[in-house]
Order: C-alpha cells, then sequence, then structure tokens
C-alpha cells in the first residue's frame, strides 16, 4: 500500500480506488505533451469529474457521499502532489464533466499517449477549444442555448476571459436575442452574432458601465461624447463586430451652413459608413429629421459606388417608439437605441425574453 494511504483506510476502499486512478490520471496529464497547457488541464479535470461522478453514481446516498469522497480525494492528492487540489477545485472538474459529458467525446490521458492514436488526439484536442479559465465561466451558464453563444463568441473573437465575463454580465445574448426573431434568437446558439444586415448590429440597450458616469446625474452632450472618445476600445467592442472609428464632430457644410456629426464610424462587414448622434434628454422628432438630414449627405456626397447605404443611430436616454415610428419611413436606415449607464438586470432581461419567445409561440399556432 502506498504511503499516502497509510493511516487513511479508514475513509474507505472506495476512497482509495478513486484516489488511485486520479493520481494515474494526473501524472499522466503531466507527462502528456498536448497541444497546449491547457489541453492538457481541461482533458485532466474532465477526466477527475468523470470518475468523481461515476463514483457517486454507484453509490446510494450520492450527493452526501459524494461531498465526503470530495474531501478526503482533496487530502489525498494534495498530500501526494503538494497542492492544487483543493475541494473547490474538484468540484470544478465534476460540474465541467457534468455541464460537457454530451459534448465532448470520451478519452482517457493514457489512451492519447499511445503511439497509434495520432488521429485521435488530434480529434480529442479540437474537442477542447477555449482554456480551463473560460470553461470555469461557461460552465456556470445554465441555459444552453446561451452557454452555446457565448463559448461561439469566445472562439470566433478569441476573446479574454475578462472580456467574456463582461459580455456576460452586460447580458449581451438578452440584449441581442430581444431584437431577433424566433429563428434569429436560434442561430445565436448556433452561429454567435452575424452581422449580415444593418439590425445586426443593434443592441437595447447599449450597456456603457465602462465609462464610470453615474447613472442619476445630469450629462451634456458632449460629456457624454468625450467620455466615450476616452473609452473609444471599450465602446467599439460594446458596438460589436467590424466597426472602425473615424471622428468626433465631423463637419461637413452644406448650403454654406456647417453641420457636425458626433461621431463617425465605417463598419467593414455591412461596408457602410455608421453615424451616431448622442442624446442625453428624451428623444424628439426634430432629432430624427436631423439624422435622416446627416444620412442623406453622406449618400449622396461621401460614400462610394461599392459601399451600401449609410446607417443613422440616434443614441439616447430615452425615446417614444410611437414617435420614432410616425416619424421615420419603414425603410429609413437610422435607428434610435437607448443607451445605459450602468449594467442591466440578467434576471429581468431573462424574463422578458422568456415572456416574447412564449408570446411568440403562442402566436405561431394561431
Amino acid at each position: 500500500m502506498k504511503k499516502d494511504e497509510t493511516g487513511l483506510i479508514a475513509k474507505g476502499k472506495q476512497l482509495v480506488a478513486v484516489f488511485n486512478r486520479a493520481v494515474e490520471i494526473i501524472e499522466n496529464a503531466r507527462r502528456f505533451v498536448g497541444r497546449t497547457a491547457d489541453f492538457t488541464m481541461c482533458l485532466t479535470y474532465f477526466e477527475l469529474g468523470r470518475i468523481i461522478i461515476e463514483q457517486e453514481q454507484d453509490g446510494q446516498e450520492r450527493a452526501k457521499y459524494g461531498t465526503k469522497m470530495i474531501a478526503g480525494l482533496s487530502e489525498l492528492l494534495n498530500k501526494h502532489f503538494g497542492k492544487g487540489f483543493s475541494q473547490a477545485t474538484l468540484k470544478n472538474a465534476r460540474q465541467f464533466y457534468h455541464v460537457y459529458c454530451s459534448q465532448i467525446g470520451q478519452l482517457s490521458i493514457s489512451e492519447l499517449q499511445n503511439e497509434n492514436a495520432l488521429s485521435i488526439r488530434q480529434s480529442m484536442i479540437s474537442e477542447f477549444k477555449v482554456s480551463w479559465t473560460h470553461y470555469l465561466v461557461l460552465m456556470r451558464i445554465e441555459n444552453p442555448a446561451e452557454r452555446a453563444f457565448y463559448e461561439i463568441e469566445a472562439i470566433n473573437e478569441n476573446r479574454t476571459v475578462e472580456k467574456l465575463k463582461r459580455e456576460y454580465h452586460s447580458s449581451l445574448y438578452e440584449r441581442l436575442a430581444l431584437s431577433k426573431d424566433k429563428l434569429g434568437v436560434m442561430e445565436l446558439s448556433r452561429r454567435g452574432q452575424t452581422v449580415e444586415k444593418p439590425p445586426d448590429i443593434l443592441k437595447n440597450p447599449l450597456v456603457l458601465e465602462f465609462l464610470g458616469m453615474k447613472e442619476h446625474h445630469t450629462y451634456a452632450e458632449s460629456d457624454l461624447e468625450s467620455a466615450i472618445i476616452d473609452k473609444i476600445s471599450d465602446f467599439l467592442l460594446e458596438l460589436g463586430k467590424g466597426f472602425l472609428f473615424e471622428a468626433r464632430q465631423k463637419r461637413f457644410t452644406y448650403d454654406e451652413e456647417n453641420f457636425y456629426v458626433d461621431l463617425v464610424f465605417y463598419n467593414r462587414k455591412l461596408k457602410c459608413y455608421v453615424l451616431i448622434d448622442i442624446k442625453t434628454q428624451k428623444l424628439k422628432h426634430q432629432d430624427l429629421g436631423q439624422m435622416q438630414m446627416y444620412v442623406n449627405y453622406f449618400d449622396r456626397n461621401v460614400r462610394e459606388e461599392c459601399e451600401n447605404p449609410t446607417i443613422g443611430i440616434l443614441l439616447c436616454k430615452d425615446k417614444n417608439n410611437k414617435v420614432v415610428e410616425l416619424t421615420l419611413p419603414k425603410d429609413a436606415n437610422i435607428y434610435a437605441q437607448k443607451y445605459s449607464l450602468y449594467l442591466p438586470d440578467k434576471e429581468l432581461l431573462q424574463s422578458k425574453l422568456a415572456e416574447w419567445v412564449q408570446e411568440f409561440e403562442g402566436d405561431s399556432h394561431v
């Protein structure tokens, strides 16, 4: 019997058996040279989670026994390896396997070390598409469709863990989903955020908590504009995919009169200019008319023949949807979009999305 097991036999033969299997997994992982250290870490925790869950399922009092087993296994592993296998770590491994077991193939590290298993190794490596720290965030998202969306975004956009957390806490999935139809919501979990037509760039609301401005204070439009310029990288990330910043207070002259567009962007995916005017007060029909003039000027005097029509966005604190609908023609490429200076209530947005989906499904059965 191994030294680490001496004096711990009282913890039960089952625990010793799980410990021996865990030691084998970890030692094999440390010898295994995979594509990256992240892959090895993900596979190690996936395998640890598998044997923990398998052992729990063999017992009659799974939850009670599982808690005791993790505590004992943590103690044994830390004695054997020094440190790094706290109860929290093992619980994370268990949850990781529970969430991803149906998505990720079943293959042990010892099998991956087989000289004849190169193709299997390459296939398995592709199963773990992000780092362990990404998975620590993703596996806590209960809604499978929402989790799939953030995983796709993390992969396609090479998101850091901090950026991933920010997108999740700012309810990016819900904000995009609420602006789409049922098919569009389903596509979010299959393809992530796609930008193929002007409405695809809209989020309601646009969340600007990174500006550090207090929600209930009164700000001039120039204050908000200056804050955005100071945090332009964060603002571009919040705007979405394909945005390039061109100018602030872009001047153009028409009929000997000067006009100024607050912010001018270009979107590479849509191949068009995007004009943004900031309104810190409730949106008025005159504001919509002014933006229509800006868009018309850019379409007639600035954009090239190979480019798509200009998009106008009025970034406003408050708006009346009926006034917007009455003022703008149905084919207008102009959008009134609310902004928020604080992170939205995620549970509230989830509730709204659930109601929206339910209403849509009810209408489709009529």
